[in-house]
This record gives structure tokens, C-alpha cells and sequence, in this order.
């Protein structure tokens, strides 16, 4: 068995971080695999296992096949021993999951977006549901790390505030880390909801440190999250993968990023409900055309596509090849080998995006004729951006290793 990444020289917290992230990559390891992954000797596997041990962070299953000695033992993440809270913030709904220390989800509420209301309002509500989820779980609040927040916009890392929502201009400079962290006693963070959709994929999918990925999260925009080493690439202010204001034509509709012909504005929801309502199909899907109704009336048209509707197909066909053409910009760019469409904006006609996607890569990306690039769906999208935010806690609080200062909460 190969090393994935040699561990000496690390410092004893770093060290017991990463082979932490080894047994969650793994899933199921033996103390000989770490030291073999890890490069460490058997007997600081061992003296480090032994801790995680005594810390209830893992747990021992039984013994491995017999390989000519004694048998392994295994170990796996101890899954019940920490919990994470994940919210995805949304105009027109919040998502909230509680998961376990291995991402799995143990308890889903859907609740009311924040729509046009103030912050004011709007947290002592998310406090009252979280807390309500929480109970009706019966998980021990004990157990919780921390609650994380996908919310969509730019974001300004060194106020850690949420700075962009088009809707609500009062959420302009509110401290949400600060006021829910308040309101529910838990340690908050707040990031984009593509990176937070990148971190689950990374976190629940059992994604290797050693591999770099890249998420495209469709919500009511599309936005990239980028994974490499093991953490997310955030660039000077936490706002990489902006891939929505991507221009893909410089004479096209106006954006209201102030650009022209970005993906956005030619391919996201609002242009594909506008492009079904211009074909007539209004009232024979039920589309409201109203601000609120954006996610639900996208999805009745994609819906309508995937079933092989005459006029609700090209609508999705052409918003999936103006995504197609932005990734094979972006992967030109970053020589990607490995993209996941994630979000609920690809639940219900992802085959379609998926197709385009692979076509145009295989056809058009410059590294081609040298590696593919894998284009795959996520198995989480309705609940992409809720599952990464808890994944975020787990992985700020377990693998500080890999995981940028500005997650690292409060313990």
C-alpha cells in the first residue's frame, strides 16, 4: 500500500488530525494501513489510535481476514460520538440536518426562507427551529461541535460577515456567526453555499486528501467550490468560484453583477422560467413567475424536461450547454480532473446538465488528449449546501490540519 502523504515532522496535533482524516477517507482501516498511508511507525499509529480511542472519536468493529499473522483490528469513525448542525440560508427556504460525526444525516427540517425579512426576525426563528430539530432527534446537544451556515453571496472573510443578498439589504453587514452563536450557545460559521457543498462531498463522499475536486453548486445560481489538499481554496477574501459571472458572451442580456452575458444571467433559474413562460408554458406547469416561487418554478420546468416535454426540453438543454461551455473554460483554466454537480438546482434533470458536461469535455477541454475529467451528480443534491455546512464544523473542528484559520471555531 502506497503513502498518501508522509506525516513526519508534523507537529503532535497536526499528526493526530491527519491520520483521523485517514480513518474517515478510509472508512474502514487497520492500525498496520495507517502507518502504511500515513508513513508513520506502527507504534505512533498506535499510540495515536489509542487516544482517539480514549476520546471516543473512533471505535473498534472486529478483526480483518487472517493475512499469514495474527488478525487486524479495525477501526472506523465512532459516528454517534459528535453531531454537527448545517443550515442553508435561502431566500425562498432554510434546510437544516443534524448529522453524526460520519455525515450522516439523523434528523431534516424544512422551514420558511428568510425572504424579505429583517435579520431581526429571522434568527430568533432559526434558533427556535434548531432547537426544535435537535430535540426531536434526541441527540445529546453534548455531542454538538457546532452549527455551520450556507448562505449564498460574496463574503467579506476578514468581517466574517454574509455581504451579498440581493433581496435583503439588511443582511448587507450582519454578523450572523455572532448573532446565532448568541441566540443558540453553539459555535457558528458562515460560508459560501458552493464551498460548503464542496466540504460535504469531500467530508460524507470519503474523498482523499490527496485528491483535488471541483463542485458546481446550482441553487437559484451557480457557484464553484474548489477542494485541493484537502481543504478548500478560498483565494484573497473567500470568494473563489464565482463561476455564475463567468462571461461567456461580452455582448449579451446585462447581469446584475454590472457585466454582460454571464452564466448567470443566460443560464440559471430565473432565465429558464423566463424562457418557459416566453414558450407558453405558464399555466399548464403552474409556473407563478414570482421572486418567491424562483426555485419551485424552476424545478416544474426541469421536472418537465427529464420526462421529454417538447417545449420544457429545450429550455434545460440550453441552459446545460451554456454550463457545459463554462466548465470546459474553467477546467481549462485549472486542469481539473474530477467536477461534481451539486445542489437542488440539478435534482431533478441532472442527467441532462450531466450529459452536456461530459460531451463538451471530452470533446473541447485542452488536457483531453492527456488525462478526462470526470463529471459526476452528487448522491446529496436536495440537501447539498444544509450537509457541507455540518460537514464544515466536522471538518474545522476534527482535521484542523487541512482546514483554513478562518473556520477554526471556537472550542
Amino acid at each position: 500500500m502506497t503513502v498518501t502523504r508522509p506525516l513526519r515532522g508534523a507537529t503532535a496535533a497536526q499528526t493526530h488530525s491527519a491520520v483521523l482524516d485517514l480513518i474517515r477517507s478510509g472508512g474502514v482501516v487497520s492500525r498496520v494501513e495507517l502507518a502504511d498511508r500515513s508513513g508513520l511507525t506502527e507504534a505512533s499509529i498506535s499510540r495515536i489510535v489509542r487516544q482517539m480511542l480514549t476520546d471516543g472519536l473512533v471505535a473498534e468493529i472486529g478483526t480483518g481476514d487472517r493475512t499469514g499473522g495474527k488478525r487486524r483490528t479495525l477501526l472506523q469513525l465512532n459516528a454517534g460520538s459528535r453531531h454537527a448542525v448545517g443550515l442553508s440560508l435561502d431566500f425562498a427556504r432554510v434546510t437544516y440536518v443534524v448529522t453524526d460525526l460520519g455525515g450522516t444525516v439523523v434528523g431534516r427540517l424544512d422551514g420558511e426562507g428568510i425572504g424579505l425579512s429583517a435579520p431581526g426576525e429571522v434568527v430568533p426563528r432559526l434558533a427556535a427551529e434548531l432547537d426544535d430539530l435537535v430535540g426531536s432527534t434526541g441527540v445529546d446537544r453534548s455531542t454538538l461541535m457546532g452549527i455551520g451556515i450556507a448562505a449564498a453571496g460574496r463574503q467579506d472573510s476578514a468581517h466574517r460577515v454574509l455581504r451579498s443578498n440581493p433581496h435583503a439589504e439588511d443582511w448587507e453587514l450582519f454578523d450572523l456567526e455572532d448573532a446565532l452563536s448568541t441566540a443558540t450557545g453553539l459555535p457558528v460559521v458562515v460560508e459560501n453555499d458552493s464551498t460548503c457543498a464542496a466540504i460535504g462531498e469531500y467530508w460524507v463522499g470519503r474523498i482523499p486528501a490527496s485528491a483535488d475536486f471541483a463542485t458546481v453548486y446550482l441553487a437559484t445560481g451557480f457557484g464553484l467550490g474548489l477542494v485541493t489538499n484537502g481543504d478548500v481554496y478560498r483565494g484573497a477574501s473567500s470568494n473563489v468560484g464565482e463561476i455564475g459571472h463567468l462571461v461567456l458572451d461580452i455582448d449579451g442580456p446585462p447581469c446584475w453583477c454590472g457585466s454582460r452575458g454571464c452564466l448567470e444571467v443566460l443560464a440559471a433559474p430565473r432565465r429558464i422560467v423566463e424562457l418557459a413562460l416566453g414558450r407558453g408554458l405558464g399555466e399548464e406547469l403552474g409556473l407563478r413567475g414570482q421572486p418567491v416561487t424562483l426555485r419551485q418554478d424552476a424545478d416544474r420546468v426541469a421536472r418537465a424536461a427529464a420526462a421529454g416535454h417538447p417545449e420544457a426540453l429545450p429550455v434545460i438543454e440550453e441552459s446545460a450547454r451554456h454550463l457545459a461551455r463554462a466548465l470546459v473554460s474553467v477546467t481549462n483554466l485549472l486542469d481539473l480532473d474530477q467536477i461534481i454537480l451539486a445542489g437542488p438546482g440539478f435534482a431533478a434533470a441532472g442527467e441532462i446538465y450531466l450529459r452536456h458536461a461530459r460531451e463538451d469535455l471530452q470533446r473541447l477541454s485542452f488536457v483531453r488528449a492527456v488525462h478526462p475529467t470526470t463529471v459526476t451528480l452528487s448522491r446529496f443534491s436536495d440537501v447539498s449546501a444544509a450537509l457541507g455546512a455540518a460537514s464544515l464544523v466536522l471538518h474545522s473542528r476534527l482535521t484542523p490540519h487541512q482546514t483554513s484559520s478562518r473556520l477554526a471555531l471556537a472550542r
